[in-house]
């Protein structure tokens, strides 16, 4: 990491903010700032770097703008900033970081901490492929994963936000599923995208949905009659629970739920250096995972009885699939996906 050095007066005060970011401009052959008085630049240098200066002062503003703002909320005399940035604009983000310090030497510029992301590739590219293009492939194919197996009720204007869903959870998964300092590699040439793929992020909203339908049947047997309604858990025998898929959720992520949120949630701030990591990759690990045995024991086990002496094993079963579903729709949430109810 380049070592930056800022000059300062006799009474300890940081220069002028322009000599600074002059001095930040001013680059060696190894990518390193250099330090020390600026020399005079050609005309066509001196612009440009009038426009860098420009832009920093404004971004250094907004980002003093925004640190304002989170202390109005009530959230403290200061507050942490972290940058989420590429892995090629971090120093460039470190030179935001020197002048903003310098013309704001309060607490919280002390506090800016980075989240540095890999970079993104695509394989063999038929031409120039941005973040647009992208998604708009990868909305194309799920569309069309979803006419070959739902066929014309894909095509339904009630299926556009489904589809649009599907998309998001599909593109995040693909991005967040790797730890972020790590290469992702794109093949935009495969056209297998599936709507029940057990490594994307449409498997796991394909059963979420399904819990959701269960519960609605559920539901609207219980208004024709069909069975009572959900016991309190206080009235429920838990131990008619015999198969080990049964109690495969609760000890497998009922239990460790807790704590892979709080691992992967909470960013690690008060760490030594100006790094830091987010376990995004653990939580997607965690939902597809997840999805995996929910889908083997919903495939091999038929949830809604028809007979009342099996009534109490199948509302003890229902309980723990509730348990099963606030936690898919917690874990979607922190990577800000609406769990679907249909599919």
């Amino acid at each position: 990491m380049a070592a930056t050095s800022a000059r300062y007066t006799q009474d300890g005060r940081s220069a002028a903010p322009h000599a600074a970011l002059n001095m930040a401009a001013a680059s060696d052959s190894h990518g390193g700032v250099v330090s020390g008085a600026v020399t005079p630049l050609p005309a066509e240098r001196a612009v440009l770097l009038a426009e860098v200066q420009a832009r920093f002062v404004m971004e250094a503003g907004e980002l003093q703008q925004a640190a304002l703002q989170c202390t109005a909320g009530g959230q403290g005399s200061c507050c942490s900033i972290v940058h989420v940035v590429s892995c090629e604009e971090e120093f460039q983000q470190q030179q935001l970081d020197l002048l903003w310090r310098i013309l704001d030497p309060g607490p919280h510029t002390a506090l800016q901490k980075y989240l540095v992301c890999g970079p993104v590739k695509v394989t063999n590219p038929s031409s120039p492929t941005g973040a647009d293009q992208y998604l708009q492939l990868q909305k194309r194919q799920m569309h069309k994963a979803s006419v070959m197996k739902y066929g014309e009720l894909a095509q339904d204007e009630a299926w556009t936000e489904v589809i649009d869903t599907l998309t998001a959870a599909a593109v995040r998964f693909e991005m967040l599923s790797t730890a972020h300092r790590s290469q992702i590699t794109l093949d935009l040439q495969d056209s297998s995208i599936s709507t029940k793929g057990t490594k994307s992020g449409a498997f796991v909203m394909y059963n979420c949905a399904r819990l959701a339908t269960l519960f609605d049947t559920f539901q609207q047997a219980v208004e024709q009659g069909m069975y009572p309604p959900l016991p309190p858990p206080s009235e429920l025998n838990f131990s008619c629970l015999r198969e080990e898929g049964e109690w495969l959720p609760l000890f497998n992520y009922l239990l460790p739920f807790p704590e892979v949120m709080q691992q992967a949630a909470q960013l690690p701030t008060p760490t030594k250096g100006i790094r830091i990591t987010a376990r995004t990759e653990a939580v997607c690990k965690f939902l597809i995972q997840l999805s995996m045995d929910f889908s083997s024991y919903y495939n091999r086990v038929h949830v809604l009885g028809l007979f009342p002496h099996l009534f109490e094993q199948m509302f003890a079963c229902l309980l723990l699939l509730a348990a099963v579903q606030d936690m898919f729709h917690s874990a979607l949430g922190t990577l800000h996906l609406p769990p679907l109810s249909q599919i």
